[in-house]
């Protein structure tokens, strides 16, 4: 499969670059009932008939359960410097507080050993949108302060059994997800409908990253690890100067509302009056915001695409609306969906210009704050085929798709954006929660049936990326190499 690849020599990441992969662990796992493992929102939701795509739920996902030897392997052969996975809280605390299981520390202990024997380090997610359905019950989950008091204590418990050997830990992935889809749209668990939930989750949220980032500080001992969050701060584009203010309050409800308490200590002005018809906002206590601020080490980001915005035809500014969308403040927001940009498997814009300037952007606003990309990747359709022999995935979108964005980071570096790392979404092939099992984007394809795995062509370049430090690129696309292989597939599948 390297037949395909060539070496790009201008494109060279430094030798203290990070390079990757990610999952989650209710994306990939499975046994959800096994080893003392208790439910998670996603259990409950994903069992509700109408809430998945196909009634998918995670209960075996890839199977990565029964499979870590057999996936660090894989990991081991595609040479990475670093494994991002997530944390089941309700596997490690069933009940999300109170006793622990020592099966769950022992199944991620195990995980984390055997990346460190493998040289890869290991870069944890404490909360990666699967909360304990207790918490749910018992508190109104990330609705309820009683849960970010919890979350201190998870952390506490994790930090303790892992911190002499996890490299990197964040906090949340994407808690935007986690508030405005859970419990504002209602398209992720728990599924709940109101801007004020929506609100007032976010703020626990916030609360909680400090209040876990002071209980991992004083809990882990390895020297050199570092403390960060995964945030998936969208690139905000204007369509014309008229739609400014539409983009400015996106900004407010997308962004700030978590860059604001976590980076600068505060909620901002335009953000409290964009949402007043909502909430009053007193659930922010005294002292919140000043816990929520914590010194990070690094921000992690994940980029998907630019978010194209324009006033929605007819709306008079400074006029309320209740809307219906995940964004309270924002409902007369529309999103333009260019014509002219090339679409992924999820329908969304192919852009690495984007990432590019949002990393130099990023680095401008928070210069001294090293920055990771913690997830980038894409979702395409994938068949497995027979190469000369061989089982593979030809995925070529993907694998063009990879190496624009890695090349995109690489010039917003050699423009002087402070960028340490580049992780690919994902590993393998996994559960896309409401999604379910369409869409597909892994470099390692998994047939859900067998759960057999296969590296994708992808997975062929991010070995190169990573031995060489150097990107590849695919070859011409009419090199007679590629041709004569892509020839030879319909007849072998």
């Amino acid at each position: 499969m390297h037949d395909h690849l060539i070496r790009n020599g201008t494109l060279t990441f430094p030798p203290t670059f990070t390079l990757g992969a990610a999952t989650a662990a209710y994306q990939i796992e499975g046994g959800a009932t096994e080893g003392g493992r208790a439910a998670s929102i996603w259990d409950t939701f994903s069992h509700t008939p109408g809430k998945t795509a196909g009634g998918a739920t995670g209960d075996v996902a890839a199977d990565h359960y029964h499979r870590v030897p057999e996936d660090l392997g894989l990991m081991e052969a595609l040479g990475l410097d670093a494994y991002r996975f997530s944390i089941s809280w309700s596997r490690v605390m069933p009940l999300g507080e109170g006793d622990v299981n020592p099966a769950g520390i022992e199944f991620y202990s195990t995980l984390i050993d055997g990346l460190l024997s493998r040289g890869i380090d290991p870069v944890v997610t404490l909360n990666h949108w699967d909360l304990p359905q207790a918490l749910e019950d018992k508190y109104g989950g990330w609705r309820g302060r009683e849960t970010a008091y919890a979350f201190e204590k998870y952390a506490e418990v994790v930090g303790a059994a892992f911190g002499d050997r996890v490299a990197i830990w964040s906090t949340h992935n994407e808690p935007w997800n986690n508030s405005f889809s859970g419990y504002g749209s209602g398209a992720f668990a728990p599924g709940g409908t109101s801007h004020e939930d929506a609100l007032k989750a976010a703020h626990h949220l916030n609360l909680s990253h400090g209040l876990a980032m002071q209980a991992l500080r004083r809990t882990i001992t390895r020297p050199d690890a570092r403390l960060s969050v995964a945030l998936n701060i969208f690139r905000v584009q204007a369509q014309t100067p008229a739609d400014e203010d539409a983009a400015r309050r996106f900004d407010a409800v997308a962004n700030r509302v978590f860059t604001g308490p976590m980076l600068r200590g505060e909620y901002d002005a335009d953000l409290l009056e964009d949402t007043r018809m909502f909430t009053d906002w007193a659930f922010v206590e005294a002292g919140d915001l000043e816990v929520a601020h914590q010194p990070l080490d690094l921000l992690g980001v994940n980029y998907y695409e630019v978010m194209h915005i324009r006033q929605a035809p007819g709306f008079v500014p400074g006029s309320e609306t209740t809307g219906g969308t995940a964004f309270p403040g924002s409902e007369q927001v529309e999103f333009v969906r260019r014509g002219d940009l090339a679409r992924t498997g999820m329908d969304w814009g192919i852009e690495p210009q984007g990432l590019e300037e949002h990393l130099v952007a990023l680095s401008a606003q928070f210069p001294d704050l090293p920055i990771m990309v913690m997830e980038n990747g894409t979702a395409f359709p994938d068949e497995v085929v027979v190469v000369n022999g061989t089982r593979t995935v030809l995925d070529l979108d993907r694998t063009s798709y990879l190496a624009d964005h890695a090349a995109a980071t690489h010039r917003a570096l050699s423009r002087g954006a402070n960028v340490v790392g580049y992780l690919v979404w994902s590993l393998l092939d996994n559960f896309e929660w409401a999604a379910g099992y369409g869409p597909r984007f892994g470099i390692i394809h998994v047939d859900y049936e067998t759960l057999e795995r296969t590296p994708k062509l992808s997975a062929h370049w991010l070995t190169m990326l990573c031995s060489t430090r150097t990107v590849p690129v695919l070859s011409s696309s009419g090199s007679p190499e590629l041709n004569a292989q892509l020839a030879t597939t319909s007849a072998d599948r």
